[in-house]
């Protein structure tokens, strides 16, 4: 029996070795998934985003799901793509809903997880700055969780929320839904999001 050799074309080859790397560079570097008018990226690491989907509407929030790899808070980027969408009643982008799911995979129980909108890195969002979990507005139902049953939210100094009640296991999953008011003129803007470990 006679076996065929197969050569491959160097353009061939080489076009897959540089897709590959692109991929690679791509997976070091962070990811933007796109959803609604934003983008989203765990580039500064700690947690990976596995997927975003969704328009950003309260009956088509935008879902982000993460796995988490630490205890210590994370920073997720939050990027405005659209400046104005082509349908005037789709202009989500002065409020929109997320829905959070997470698991955990950093090893240790979290007994709270927190929240907190920045416009600035490591700076505290005050009143003025135009960001905030819907501040001013009526968030009668608008925020819930799955594995947690209650939690609290601080307007000042800190745009922040914390949710208590609750334990997610290691290799567990946890869900949270939310508005985000987005008044402010960045384009960019970070969800800094805190699993928290019992304290001994």
């Amino acid at each position: 029996m006679r076996w065929m050799s197969l050569r491959w074309p160097l353009s061939l080859i080489t076009g897959c070795v540089l897709f590959f790397a692109s991929i690679a560079a791509q997976a070091e570097s962070g990811k933007l998934w796109s959803a609604g008018r934003y983008t989203f990226s765990d580039e500064m690491g700690g947690f990976t985003i596995i997927g975003v989907s969704g328009k950003g509407t309260r009956q088509d929030p935008i879902i982000l799901t993460e796995e988490f790899h630490s205890t210590t808070p994370t920073v997720l980027i939050i990027r405005t793509e659209q400046t104005n969408l082509k349908d005037p009643a789709e202009d989500i982008g002065i409020l929109f809903h997320m829905r959070v799911e997470v698991t955990n995979g950093s090893g240790h129980p979290w007994v709270e997880f927190g929240f907190e909108l920045q416009e600035q890195l490591n700076v505290p969002s005050d009143y003025g700055d135009g960001l905030s979990f819907y501040q001013p507005g009526d968030k009668k139902d608008a925020i819930d969780s799955y594995g947690y049953a209650s939690f609290s939210d601080d307007f000042e100094p800190y745009d922040r929320m914390i949710f208590r009640d609750g334990k997610i296991d290691p290799g567990e999953n946890a869900s949270f839904g939310f508005p985000i008011a987005d008044f402010t003129p960045k384009r960019t803007f970070y969800l800094v999001q805190d699993p928290r470990i019992p304290s001994s």
